[in-house]
């Protein structure tokens, strides 16, 4: 493989994890085995992530849509991703790795919100690389938190309506749970899908997409290297003329 332009590393990775049921089904395994797959493949994009030098990593983990699917399948997961947290903390802490969880998490199990919280202060201050996990989250509803946040900022303090009205588009990331987050330079979509699923709508307005047919539990550190090559020769011009 050719050397990677260190001049032009994403800072900020984030990627659709798409696929696990089509590979289990593909091995004739319920779906539930994609995702303990799965995991897998985040272990190696995370050891990638830190080994490139990408400083936020943010995985698409679990949709708002999703409550929509088979309780049981529901139940699995959000059991898997305690088990997987309380696996990978140790080896995450020692490797400088923050670990942050956003999303709506009045929805979350109370046993998964007390882990997540304790992953959370255990990790808060390391520096080498932030892994996001994105927990029952969606685009439509982060824009939507962020405009009541306002009203009712706005209704508390009179002048705070002043100040919302004469904000620019950096005023409002402040309102959205990615406030002190850079937005994505990469979005990566594995299984080969092209499109967001409400994922990162107003984040994700300058990003850099790459659609790949590799399904995630086979997208391992070889794939994230070739991801990292295919962006570093994208022109990014942020509607301007070079």
């Amino acid at each position: 493989m050719s050397e990677l332009p260190m001049n032009n590393i994403p800072v900020h990775v984030s990627m659709i994890m798409d696929g696990n049921g089509r590979w289990a089904k593909e091995r004739g395994k319920e779906r539930v085995y994609g995702h303990f797959e799965g995991v897998e493949s985040v272990r190696a994009c995370v050891k990638a992530a830190v080994e490139f030098g990408v400083k936020y990593l943010s995985l698409y983990a679990f949709s708002e849509e999703n409550w929509n699917r088979p309780q049981e399948e529901v139940d699995t997961l959000m059991g898997l991703m305690v088990k997987a947290m309380e696996a990978e903390m140790d080896e995450l802490d020692s490797n400088g790795v923050r670990f942050v969880v956003l999303g709506n998490r009045s929805r979350l199990d109370p046993d998964l919100n007390r882990t997540v919280d304790a992953c959370m202060e255990r990790t808060a201050g390391n520096t080498t690389l932030t892994l996001i996990i994105f927990l029952s989250y969606s685009g439509k509803w982060d824009i939507l938190q962020a405009a009541k946040n306002m009203i009712q900022e706005a209704v508390a303090d009179p002048e705070a309506m002043e100040k919302i009205m004469n904000m620019g588009v950096e005023g409002f990331d402040r309102y959205l749970v990615t406030d002190g987050i850079p937005d994505p330079d990469l979005i990566i979509r594995t299984s080969g899908e092209n499109r967001l699923s409400n994922y990162l709508l107003w984040q994700g307005a300058y990003s850099e997409f790459l659609f790949v047919d590799t399904l995630w539990p086979d997208f391992r550190r070889d794939d994230f290297r070739q991801a990292l090559e295919t962006y570093a020769k994208r022109d990014r011009r942020y509607g301007k003329v070079k």
